[in-house]
């Protein structure tokens, strides 16, 4: 029986070209290609895949969200990750939305082989690169949540309701200037260089919830 592999990458190159590897293996089998998550979920349902690749970057709905869909639907379901992304957030996002596999792109094509018979066999493989980041994560003691004052845990509550600095300042009685400050004051304390950076900072360390 071979292996039966949906795709899943907003890249039509990129997808096609994986597609045109892996078909050479006659082990494997591609039964669909989306071009996003959403896609990619609709497309599992329907095509009964063995293993999803899966890039992380895709409009509509994200790897990391596919990833949680399409487990939450099929918890026997297999997922590889192929992307470009090495971040500590979006390793992490995706071992634990359910991914049994994590691959950078540019690995050479047996490194790939290998881990789509690897995962389809019951095990799990992650690139040495990512395991690396990964155990670096779970090595190093997690970051200290920064010290606040309580007009900025105000401040941080509305940021984290999308709030711009003028409904910030309406809601607390301040001055528009003095709403600003306490942002720029924020970013700088969690070290974020934009507001959506601050929130999710602050969320990683517990001083805010969504």
């Amino acid at each position: 029986m071979p292996i039966r592999i949906l795709l899943a990458d907003d890249h039509p190159i990129v997808r096609e070209g994986l597609a045109a590897v892996l078909s050479t293996q006659p082990d494997f089998e591609i039964v669909g290609q989306a071009n996003n998550g959403a896609e990619a979920v609709e497309l599992a349902a329907t095509t009964q895949p063995d293993i999803v690749i899966l890039d992380l970057a895709m409009p509509e709905m994200d790897g990391v969200q596919a990833l949680r869909a399409l487990r939450a639907a099929n918890k026997q379901l297999k997922a590889l990750v192929f992307t470009a992304s090495e971040t500590d957030e979006r390793i992490i996002g995706a071992i634990q939305a359910g991914a049994q596999g994590y691959l950078l792109k540019g690995a050479p094509r047996d490194e790939l082989f290998s881990a789509i018979r690897v995962i389809a066999r019951g095990g799990s493989l992650l690139s040495p690169v990512v395991a690396v980041r990964l155990m670096q994560q779970i090595v190093e003691p997690p970051e200290p949540p920064a010290v606040l004052t309580e007009r900025e845990h105000e401040v941080l509550n509305l940021l984290a309701q999308g709030l711009q600095n003028k409904e910030i300042a309406a809601r607390l009685g301040i001055g528009e200037r003095t709403a600003k400050f306490h942002v720029s004051s924020l970013m700088n304390k969690l070290d974020a260089s934009n507001r959506v950076e601050a929130v999710r900072r602050a969320v990683q360390q517990g001083l805010v919830e969504l």
